[in-house]
């Protein structure tokens, strides 16, 4: 009964909405079309290519690099004493002229080159030679303030251990091949080294360049040291640290301008980039190129920079304060990579200091574009020569000092024993070889001898045994 009396009331409704939906559709095709403007599809928002001016900062950066720099060094003497001309006897037949006298109390402390030092033949049958300073009766061996110096080893033996290590080869494996102690190779390591950075510091310094590139390489070294904690805390610690290794070149002359080991920080950007300042003339400003890490900004700013004050925006109120600015000659321009899935998808250029004209004029006298392939490329001759560093391998260091030995030790390899195959020169002349082989078309060139720092490819033995005066001096070698 019920279902009959709502079964006229729903088939009312359902008349009334057909009737509402068929006049709604015939309404629509009888009415004229009225002109309507055409609408803009809405776009995602891009972020705009034009480059922004830069704001300026409020307070001066500072790095600890520079804090330190800025200390109070060890005073040199100012002005050099005469040089000693020998009136009598022959004239001598070894040369001297790399050789100082070591006593500081002597005027001719440091000084090279003065004919203060003469050889004074084998006593003892040593295999060493004996200099003696004229001037304070100072007696002294020729491997005097060397890593070989009081070595019983034979110095070939040490030499190319030395060798071995700057090719790639770790140091258990240089001490199978050469049958000694791997701790005895550690500290050869340790004291090429220093004589290496002390090398490198005499005559990496008042270089002009015109470009820098800088960039960090990915390494791990292993924190963990046998017999600390418990077995726990020692799985724990198996897990390897990330560190990198930052490098900067100079891409004309193939120069290694520094080497740094570090976390990707600001502070690491600062004290890489002061090490690069060291090393050039003042009032360099080369154009810099790195990748898209943004605390080179900031780095370069340090260092490049000065106190702008900017112009009034209105005639009255408080004057705006003072910026710190780049310098209006600082060019630098990143190349940033965008990856996928550990793929490369995109690269843009982005100027941040500068103008693009600017950097283009700088990069056409080589025919260059913006690019970071020169440091890229030392990043894999890096991998190649630093055992530590190499992919796939179990030479991992323990600690960053093992790490930054041999960095220092491929930087000097590099830079003065390795001569590189886009620096060569073409022979006037084409010299026979030996045997059968073809003729010698190409002079070698190292990247010291590309800048004028060096007139020879120089041998590793002959660095080593190099005695680094204790401050620059105008000294060919």
């Amino acid at each position: 009964m019920v279902h009959d009396l709502l079964f006229p009331e729903l088939l009312l409704f359902i008349l009334l909405w057909l009737c509402v939906t068929w006049y709604r559709r015939w309404h629509r095709h009888q009415s004229p079309p009225c002109p309507s403007t055409p609408t803009r599809a809405k776009s995602s928002p891009k972020r705009s290519q034009d480059q922004r001016p830069f704001p300026g900062l409020i307070h001066e950066p500072h790095g600890e690099a520079c804090e330190r720099a800025a200390e109070p060094s060890h005073p040199t003497s100012s002005a050099p004493p005469p040089p000693l001309t020998s009136t009598r006897g022959r004239r001598r037949e070894v040369t001297t002229q790399h050789h100082f006298c070591p006593h500081p109390s002597c005027h001719y402390y440091g000084w090279v080159g003065l004919n203060n030092i003469r050889a004074n033949g084998h006593p003892g049958n040593n295999p060493w030679r004996q200099l003696q300073c004229v001037m304070c009766h100072t007696y002294l061996q020729e491997t005097h303030g060397t890593p070989l110096h009081g070595k019983r080893v034979p110095p070939e033996r040490f030499v190319w251990a030395v060798g071995a290590l700057a090719e790639g080869l770790g140091i258990r494996a240089v001490a199978r091949v050469f049958e000694v102690d791997p701790d005895t190779v550690l500290h050869w390591l340790m004291e090429a080294a220093d004589q290496a950075a002390a090398f490198s510091q005499y005559f990496l310094h008042d270089l002009q360049v015109t470009q820098v590139q800088l960039d960090e390489l990915f390494a791990r070294l292993s924190a963990v040291q046998a017999g600390e904690g418990s077995e726990g805390e020692a799985m724990t610690r198996l897990s390897h640290s990330p560190h990198w290794v930052w490098a900067a070149i100079d891409p004309v002359y193939k120069l290694l301008l520094a080497l740094d080991v570090g976390d990707r920080t600001l502070a690491i950007a600062q004290r890489v980039v002061h090490q690069v300042v060291q090393v050039l003339a003042p009032g360099c400003v080369p154009l810099f190129l790195t990748d898209g890490f943004k605390e080179y900004r900031i780095a370069l700013l340090a260092h490049y920079g000065h106190w702008v004050q900017p112009s009034r925006q209105r005639a009255q109120g408080p004057a705006s304060k003072p910026r710190w600015m780049p310098l209006p000659q600082l060019l630098y321009a990143q190349v940033v990579k965008r990856y996928r899935r550990r793929r490369l998808v995109s690269i843009r250029h982005r100027v941040v200091f500068g103008t693009v004209a600017g950097i283009h004029r700088v990069l056409a006298a080589t025919g260059w574009q913006i690019n970071t392939a020169f440091i890229e490329r030392v990043n894999l001759a890096i991998r190649q020569h630093v055992a530590a560093v190499g992919r796939r391998v179990i030479t991992l260091c323990k600690g960053e000092d093992g790490l930054r030995q041999q960095l220092i030790v491929f930087q000097t390899y590099h830079n003065f024993c390795l001569p590189h195959a886009a620096l060569r020169h073409p022979l006037p002349q084409s010299l026979p070889t030996n045997g059968t082989g073809s003729a010698k078309r190409w002079r070698p060139c190292t990247p010291a001898m590309a800048t004028g720092l060096t007139d020879h490819v120089c041998s590793l033995r002959e660095v080593l045994l190099f005695r680094v005066p204790p401050w620059p001096q105008p000294q060919a070698f």
